[in-house]
């Protein structure tokens, strides 16, 4: 598997399953996620797929989604 580094570009690991959510639209607004053999998460714009990646641990992402579920980002949107 090619290395897999923050600022990668996106669809510079083929092995790589890219899904984005079901409420995505058809206008590009789309980010879109990868399971990491590690356990990890990569993401991605869909507009812009060999643009860079970001790349967190499973504890990173397990964090985040939790302060998601939690309502801890609400004031977002």
């Amino acid at each position: 598997m090619t290395a897999i580094y923050n600022g990668m570009p996106g669809d510079s690991v083929t092995e790589l399953v890219w899904r984005k959510s079901q409420r995505s639209g058809p206008s590009g607004n789309c980010v879109e996620v990868a399971k990491l053999p590690d356990g990890g998460v990569a993401v991605r714009n869909s507009r812009h797929s060999n643009g860079p990646a970001l790349v967190f641990t499973k504890a990173e992402i397990e964090a985040f989604l939790g302060g998601v579920h939690d309502g801890e980002f609400d004031n977002l949107v």
